[in-house]
């Protein structure tokens, strides 16, 4: 019997997650294991609960998907997986910055003042 591998299918999702670990820093070593794991317990935000759950120009990860249900009041930075047209939209519009986990990764390497959304 062999080994199955488990994970994510996707290259540059699999790809991410080995970057993540190797940073070696808790808070991207623990949205590396969020990401690498099933597709079921993955996040998916609306826009009515990020804006809830968030204060003004705070930056947060999210390790899934975020969808376009209700609006942004404040500026904030959001990385995420994947995102809806919808939700990419309304997250331009109310000033807010949308990165990929990568560029959030590069750009505070440390991880001080980023936030894991679940």
């Amino acid at each position: 019997m062999s080994h199955k591998i488990t994970g994510p299918s996707n290259y540059y999702q699999r790809k991410l997650v080995r970057d993540l670990w190797k940073t070696k820093r808790r808070i991207w070593r623990k949205l590396s294991k969020k990401i690498s794991g099933p597709k079921r317990n993955r996040v998916e935000a609306n826009l009515k609960r990020i804006n809830n759950k968030t204060k003004s120009n705070d930056i947060i990860v999210i390790p899934g998907k975020v969808l376009g249900v209700g609006e942004l009041e404040h500026k904030l930075t959001i990385a995420c997986l994947n995102c809806s047209k919808s939700a990419k939209q309304k997250i331009l519009e109310s000033g807010s910055e949308l990165i990929s986990i990568e560029e959030l990764m590069e750009k505070y390497p440390d991880g001080k003042n980023v936030k894991i959304f679940h």
